[in-house]
């Protein structure tokens, strides 16, 4: 190929890649990102960052619907992924419950926490 047939060759789309990217990457791997992210958000919102309520990153209303959305996925995507997937999301997702309950300084009553309308009471 010469410099001219190059140059006039269509620029690849960059979409291409991300859409061939995505489709070698197991659900599973996928589910379990979606959580990590979710969980580190829910973390910092939860002021379990370093220095999170200096920062202003303490933000309940905020932890409340990302464990939500949280509990949500690893409730639903337990029987899919696995148990050996499934236990570590859901440990993690205790920690954050039980954070965001201690967090508090008027706590749910039990069964009322974020996310335990699918997981049931927390304590």
């Amino acid at each position: 190929m010469d410099a001219m047939s190059i140059e006039n060759a269509p620029a690849q789309d960059p979409s291409t890649d991300a859409v061939r990217d995505i489709a070698d990457v197991a659900a599973v791997e996928v589910i379990t990102s979606a959580a990590v992210h979710l969980m580190s958000a829910a973390a910092v919102k939860c002021g379990l960052a370093e220095d999170a309520e200096a920062q202003g990153h303490l933000d309940l209303d905020e932890a409340r619907k990302l464990i939500n959305a949280l509990a949500a996925l690893v409730t639903a995507s337990a029987p899919d992924i696995g148990n050996q997937h499934a236990r570590s999301l859901r440990d993690g997702l205790r920690s954050l419950q039980l954070a965001f309950r201690e967090a508090s300084v008027y706590p749910d009553a039990p069964g009322e926490g974020p996310g335990e309308k699918f997981t049931g009471a927390v304590s």
